[in-house]
């Protein structure tokens, strides 16, 4: 069972985030051990057209087009030190800019 304090790394395996290297993106987070991070291939999350999506719970931070040699920025400034990756924040959920 996951305590609350763990955070869930979800990286889509489905059919396009595969063609778009999601394989080698799920590989690259299970290389790192980090206390309370979890590492889980899921279905489907909704962003087809922007993958590989990467989202993390309970964060809710989700990001996209990840590539393999990006997972050591995320672990780095993200999981280590509390900074979400900006540049790979997808822009769907996580708007830059608000317009009056």
């Amino acid at each position: 069972m996951k305590n609350q304090t763990s955070r869930c790394v979800l990286i889509c395996q489905h059919q396009s985030c595969q063609r778009h290297g999601s394989v080698a993106v799920l590989e690259a987070f299970e290389n790192y051990k980090i206390e309370g991070l979890i590492i889980e291939a899921s279905g489907c999350q909704g962003q087809c057209n922007i993958g590989p999506t990467v989202r993390v719970t309970p964060d809710e931070i989700w990001y996209y087009r990840v590539k393999p040699e990006e997972v050591t920025l995320i672990v780095e400034q993200h999981f280590k030190h509390g900074q979400p990756v900006q540049d790979k924040l997808n822009p769907r959920l996580h708007p830059r800019y608000q317009y009056s």
